[in-house]
């Protein structure tokens, strides 16, 4: 069997977002993945379940395997033929003995690919608006680890501290105070500026600054966490003129995003770029309708007017029609409702314009746009199964004849309530978004009545419109906040504009 190959792959450090192409592409295909401990979760969650992933995390005195079993596994599993990942945070070459890892596997007579990550080195400062270059202040950039082999010389302080440049010291924020003994010591004045950086890219990240004479205490007062950078130099200066990241209008909150999966990415996205850390849990997943029945009639019929409820009714219905090998024309001559922007807009993507489209997000908001009277008229309504009959009621009171397709149903889905009940326990959750009554109500009543109670005490509530207003009403208290219309990013921007009221 001809061996396979080792790819030493660099993480980045910690956003998700910053992950290389190539990376991304050798996670996704991988036989084999030794994880990292500072690969974030969002990276970890990208690899596929055809891959075996072994724990082979290194953190301060806790290693999970020893650096020499490390290297043996990888060279037995690329032996194997096998495309073997060797995924760690930032970059493998900086600080993450890649170097020693691809020396053994070279000597092995194994073959092996670099991929280079973004270090946290650069990455951390210049999150937190610290540029480790600047012509007005640095010229150099020195990079220290506070981890260092047997065989190391060690640090060369005196030199280190008559430098004019950026230091960098990774993997040292336990060891910050030694670290300004020993540069004061040498020489360098108690005045230079000193920034340290707590979780680095991520939405927890948090930044204090001051300079070698009190940064220990400011530290200490902050009580940040590990893991941490530490920059010595002029350049740190630029972290209040700069500091684009946690200034972010989202920035320390946390989200939870209750959408579908697989329609929430765009929530997800826009949250996470507005600086919040969002927590999927999805409530509903959208599934086909028990049977096509109802929707077929529909396609088959002929009407006065087509309604379409939400934007999973127009993708249910045009999945529909291409499995049958049909496609819009079979709506000429009907004029055509769209309950919200969204809704609309599918609509127009697949070159249909709506000839109606309420204000509101609610379908009985087409009905003051109708006439009285409707008789004679042939409706047909695409929605969910599980939708309210409330408009239909209406118009066959109004003597119209109305037929229901089901284009899809919300079905609900068992998300795992481990992280979610812990953070309602430490009080950690500060936005909740609905999108539907369908994930109000699975959404509550995956909680118990204590963890609900507590979690309506203080979280900001959002909804996207009145249908999801009512829904969430039903649990004791109305929303703190409903989108005017009825797309992601009106609620977005509703949510961007209650925290900035809070917090003026």
């Amino acid at each position: 069997m001809p061996n396979g190959k080792v790819y030493l792959v660099g993480a980045g450090p910690g956003d998700a977002r910053l992950l290389t192409v190539r990376a991304a592409e050798l996670i996704d295909n991988a036989d084999f993945i030794a994880l990292d401990a500072l690969v974030s979760k969002e990276i970890a969650a990208r690899i596929p379940k055809t891959a075996e992933v072994v724990y082979v995390g290194k953190r301060s005195s806790a290693h999970s395997l020893p650096q020499d079993r490390i290297n043996h596994l990888l060279i037995e599993e690329a032996k194997k033929g096998r495309h073997v990942v060797r995924l760690k945070g930032g970059d493998p070459f900086v600080f993450g003995r890649g170097g020693e890892e691809a020396e053994e596997i070279v000597a092995a007579g194994v073959a092996v690919e670099i991929v280079p990550g973004i270090s946290s080195s650069i990455a951390g400062p210049a999150y937190a608006g610290i540029p480790v270059t600047h012509r007005s202040y640095a010229t150099s950039l020195t990079l220290v680890t506070a981890h260092e082999s047997d065989e190391s010389t060690g640090i060369k302080w005196p030199a280190l501290a008559q430098l004019d440049g950026t230091i960098v010291f990774m993997m040292g924020f336990a060891n910050l105070p030694q670290i300004v003994k020993k540069l004061t010591e040498h020489g360098m004045t108690a005045e230079r500026p000193v920034a340290v950086i707590s979780n680095a890219t991520r939405p927890e990240q948090r930044t204090v600054t001051g300079t070698l004479r009190n940064i220990e205490q400011r530290v200490a007062e902050a009580k940040l966490p590990t893991p941490a950078l530490i920059v010595v130099g002029e350049v740190v200066r630029m972290h209040d003129v700069i500091n684009w990241f946690e200034s972010k209008p989202l920035f320390g909150k946390k989200a939870v995003v209750t959408r579908a999966r697989e329609q929430a990415s765009q929530l997800v996205q826009m949250l996470a770029d507005s600086g919040a850390a969002v927590l999927q849990f999805p409530t509903i997943e959208i599934a086909p309708p028990e049977n096509w029945e109802s929707l077929d009639h529909v396609i088959d019929g002929r009407y006065d007017l087509v309604i379409f409820t939400s934007v999973n009714g127009v993708r249910g219905y045009f999945d529909r029609l291409f499995v049958r090998g049909e496609d819009a024309r079979v709506l000429a001559g009907s004029l055509i409702a769209a309950v919200g922007d969204t809704t609309s807009a599918e609509l127009r993507n697949r070159g249909i314009i709506p000839d109606m489209v309420p204000e509101k997000f609610m379908a009985t908001a087409l009905l003051p746009m109708l006439e009285e009277n409707q008789r004679g008229v042939h409706v047909a309504v695409i929605r969910a199964a599980e939708g309210s009959d409330e408009l239909i009621a209406e118009l066959s009171r109004r003597g119209a004849e109305v037929d229901l397709g089901v284009a899809y149903r919300n079905v609900a889905v068992e998300s795992d309530l481990e992280e979610l009940r812990k953070l309602i326990a430490e009080d950690a959750i500060d936005i909740v978004t609905f999108t539907s009554g369908s994930t109000v109500d699975n959404f509550f009543r995956r909680l118990t009545a204590e963890e609900r109670a507590k979690l309506l005490g203080r979280t900001m509530i959002a909804s996207i419109g009145p249908v999801t207003t009512q829904a969430i009403r039903r649990y004791g208290r109305g929303p703190d906040v409903e989108s005017p219309t009825a797309s992601v990013a009106a609620l977005h921007d509703a949510v961007v504009d209650a925290v900035a009221a809070v917090t003026r």
